[in-house]
């Protein structure tokens, strides 16, 4: 399992939100070319660009980060308010490893399989989850659509992974629902990429454990809670 640092983007800053409403920032750093260069600098083997400024209606950083993409060379899932095949067919050819699309794709299911068949093994579904449901639009809605029957609609879609970050914990520095978290690995049907609540090594490997592909990571991250030795530890594969 890999650990995998956060570069949220909000006001075109990089910032750590709690729950993610935005004003509860608990990091702000003005350049995310500069962030993203930290972290690479660090070692990290993969980074997770999230435009939080396009899931909230704003002004698009996906510039920015096919900048981060281009300069580092280091692989990087960018998500975030994507909404159209455009946006992802240009992420793709500007090097994203992998794009990840939600609000659209849960509330349009037929988007998603079209979007996953023409990009097979590029796409991950974000299913953020706020009290047992699905939230989407920048968490501020829940989706109609259940975990389980978003689950089975998926199944046999060509998708990367699904991002799973829990709302409820998500940048509390209170650790991960671990009941949570098993259940959700345990049931999805593809692999998972786990966040929300990741604030020590044993969350790490509680998540390794129960079969998550990775752990995404933001603020603990970003206050050395876990550092980057972490990214070299046994329990990584």
């Amino acid at each position: 399992m890999r650990v995998i640092p956060a570069v949220d983007v909000l006001d075109h800053q990089v910032v750590q939100l709690v729950g993610g409403v935005p004003g509860s920032q608990q990091i702000t750093m003005p350049d995310p070319v500069e962030v993203a260069g930290m972290w690479v600098s660090r070692g990290a083997p993969y980074l997770h660009l999230v435009d939080l400024d396009g899931a909230f209606g704003k002004e698009s950083n996906v510039p920015v980060f096919k900048r981060i993409i281009r300069e580092y060379g280091v692989p990087a899932e960018v998500g975030g308010g994507i909404r159209d095949v455009e946006t992802i067919d240009d992420l793709v050819a500007a090097g994203a490893d992998r794009v990840v699309v939600g609000t659209k794709a849960v509330r349009e299911p037929e988007w998603l399989e079209m979007v996953a068949d023409r990009h097979p093994g590029r796409i991950v579904l974000s299913m953020d989850t706020k009290g047992g449901a699905i939230a989407i639009k920048g968490w501020q809605e829940s989706a109609a659509m259940t975990v389980t029957e978003m689950f089975d609609r998926i199944r046999d879609l060509p998708l990367a992974a699904v991002l799973n970050t829990n709302v409820d914990v998500e940048g509390q520095r209170k650790g991960i629902d671990e009941a949570q978290a098993r259940d959700f690995i345990g049931r999805c049907p593809h692999r998972v990429v786990a966040s929300g609540g990741v604030t020590s090594r044993a969350d790490a490997e509680i998540l390794a454990d129960a079969g998550a592909e990775g752990a995404v990571v933001g603020l603990a991250m970003y206050t050395d809670v876990i550092t980057p030795w972490t990214w070299d530890t046994p329990w990584m594969a």
